[in-house]
């Protein structure tokens, strides 16, 4: 039979550092926290924490056993805010971070159509195209594009993408236009935030490191440089409409971009989402009309 109030009375004191600070945010005794934590042991037959004049930790067994009922606990708490949370309208500041091109053109002015919806949340946007762990740096929401690794962070789909590798006609006027991917290391390839650009190659996904004499952490000055005819570019299909439709730009190895590649709003999973952020993320997938669903990524 489990004794709650005894794991609860562990999960603070670990959490607070101490059975006083444990007890006061109980609202009990300090000695009945000690009761309670030593019943525990008890019942395990097992020691969860060390004492010292000086010191309190965990011991290994402890430090095991309270990972798993701290996210039992946290759990409970969530699941008691969300009945609360049902009612209430989305307030306070909303977190938000996205690549800055794709931010700046189709995520500000969705934001900014949310908030005029819902004046009591404010929202901090931040535009980088650099991998943030929201986690870490504290961000509610964030934009990724591509294919998403595995990880304990939420996704949902907000609409396709496609990358293409793209040159202007005049580059190809005395070269011949690459027909495998592994053909790129004889072409000036210009680089963005990462050397490597990715394809699907007999049905496995390829990263090939590219070279070239161009790299840079913008978007649109490696469109720039790929119009010019410097080289050769691989950029996503939103920068890339209006130079594919009017010929400016050529696309090659087509048959081997990326299948499975999209743009998500992910967030963390062990996390209550307040009303702001579900209702952010319900608004965000129903005005990009993108196909509903969940996947694991990386924070």
């Amino acid at each position: 039979m489990q004794h709650w109030d005894r794991i609860e009375a562990f999960v603070e004191v670990v959490r607070q550092g101490s059975f006083a600070g444990a007890a006061r945010r109980l609202g009990v005794s300090s000695s009945h926290v000690s009761r309670l934590v030593a019943r525990l042991e008890a019942q395990l037959a097992t020691q969860l924490l060390y004492r010292t004049t000086r010191r309190l930790g965990l011991t290994n067994t402890g430090a095991v056993y309270y990972e798993h009922c701290a996210r039992l606990f946290d759990g409970f708490n969530e699941a008691l805010q969300a009945i609360g949370d049902s009612g209430q309208k989305p307030s306070g500041l909303l977190r938000l971070t996205c690549a800055t091109t794709f931010g700046e053109q189709f995520i500000a002015p969705l934001v900014n159509e949310f908030l005029l919806q819902h004046p009591r949340v404010s929202v901090q946007l931040e535009f980088t195209n650099r991998q943030v762990d929201i986690v870490d740096e504290g961000f509610d929401v964030a934009i990724r594009t591509g294919a998403l690794p595995d990880s304990t962070l939420i996704a949902r789909k907000l609409c396709p993408r496609r990358e293409y590798v793209v040159a202007s006609p005049g580059y190809f006027r005395e070269r011949r236009r690459p027909q495998v991917p592994d053909e790129l290391a004889a072409y000036n390839c210009l680089q963005g935030s990462v050397d490597h650009w990715t394809f699907d190659v007999d049905g496995q996904h390829r990263r090939i490191r590219v070279r070239g004499n161009w790299r840079g952490n913008s978007g649109l000055a490696l469109l720039d440089a790929a119009r010019r005819g410097v080289g050769l570019a691989q950029l996503p299909d939103y920068y890339l409409r209006d130079d594919l439709a009017s010929g400016s730009l050529v696309p090659v190895l087509d048959r081997f971009a990326c299948a499975h590649t999209a743009v998500w709003v992910v967030y963390p999973r062990h996390r209550h989402l307040s009303p702001k952020v579900r209702q952010f993320v319900d608004f965000l997938v129903e005005r990009m009309a993108g196909t509903r669903g969940e996947a694991a990524v990386s924070p």
